[in-house]
């Protein structure tokens, strides 16, 4: 993705999200949140990820009305002054329910007696490990029992 498209992804995020809490006013949308924009290469098209909070019902009804309301929300961008408004296209972003699941399984598995779900994930993390016996250890690299000040130190003596 240019830097370019990137920018202009949360740009349209950011003003579709305003429009959507100022100047949509159906009761179907709840509480929406925009999570992403993602325009394509020729800035034709844009999909607009949205989260919805409710019921699944009450889900599908505010992704309806937003749907409905995209060629609004498209006529507004025109503010923007962009050479060519992308056609809005809505779809649901489920990536918060997900993780709400898998922290609700979680949480029934360490209530059940199982490990704490942070002792039971891998952190991916090496342990250090002894260092090799030929490398050079806090008793000096000689290995005459010396640390390395002292070392330092006798050679400046002689």
């Amino acid at each position: 993705m240019s830097q370019r498209t990137a920018r202009l992804d949360e740009l349209l995020r950011q003003e579709i999200s305003g429009l959507i809490s100022r100047e949509i006013h159906d009761p179907r949308i709840g509480f929406v949140t925009v999570t992403e924009v993602e325009v394509t290469r020729d800035l034709s098209h844009a999909t607009v990820w949205v989260s919805v909070l409710g019921t699944p019902e009450e889900r599908r009804d505010a992704m309806r009305a937003l749907r409905g309301a995209m060629p609004f929300l498209r006529g507004r961008l025109g503010v923007l002054r962009l050479r060519r408004i992308p056609e809005l296209h809505v779809k649901h972003d489920d990536a918060a329910e997900r993780g709400t699941r898998v922290l609700q399984i979680l949480h029934e598995l360490e209530s059940e007696g199982g490990q704490a779900p942070s002792d039971a994930v891998d952190d991916g993390l090496q342990r250090p490990s002894q260092p090799p016996s030929d490398q050079a250890t806090a008793t000096g690299a000689a290995g005459d029992g010396a640390t390395p000040v002292d070392a330092a130190s006798r050679e400046g003596d002689s």
